[in-house]
């Protein structure tokens, strides 16, 4: 079930074009997020760690995105270090992918958790519209669709369990 986009950060989005709900829509996940300039620091670690074919691929997918500001949280030093590390930086970025469905956040909430493409699980819960990741990342735009994806856009970068 398709839910319209909803969450604080989804004003931001341009009302029309490539990075609009509606072009993003037509462009699979990787494509439709470099159009959208909230989204271009996730768009270099993806390029970074090689992964551009494969979120553009069939999928279905469901992605959490980190906007810009959740990479700002992350101290400037570690964060270039991590972007410069592509397996630990595939690990990050792969715990925020779950492959084979588009999932709504209603469906989130109701799974509870749900295994990434790295191997461990993410857990959800719903405080009031909000979807909570892990209880430490907040959806600020959640349920927008791509042409092969379902994206809800985070506040903060999860990091995998060691």
């Amino acid at each position: 079930m398709a839910l319209k986009p909803s969450g604080s950060a989804c004003q931001s989005v341009p009302e029309s074009g490539a990075g609009s709900f509606s072009g993003m829509a037509q462009d699979p996940a990787a494509t439709a997020a470099s159009n959208n300039p909230a989204l271009s620091t996730l768009v270099s670690a993806v390029k970074a760690a090689g992964l551009v074919d494969t979120l553009n691929g069939p999928g279905p997918f469901t992605i959490f995105a980190p906007a810009n500001g959740a990479f700002e949280k992350i101290p400037a030093e570690t964060l270039k270090a991590v972007l410069a590390d592509k397996a630990q930086l595939t690990d990050i970025l792969t715990y925020h992918v779950i492959a084979g469905q588009k999932l709504s956040s209603t469906q989130l909430e109701d799974m509870g958790t749900a295994k990434t493409v790295e191997g461990k699980d993410l857990k959800f819960t719903k405080s009031g519209d909000t979807l909570e990741v892990n209880g430490m990342a907040s959806g600020v735009c959640i349920d927008v669709p791509t042409a092969n994806a379902t994206v809800h856009i985070i506040d903060s970068v999860v990091m995998p369990p060691a």
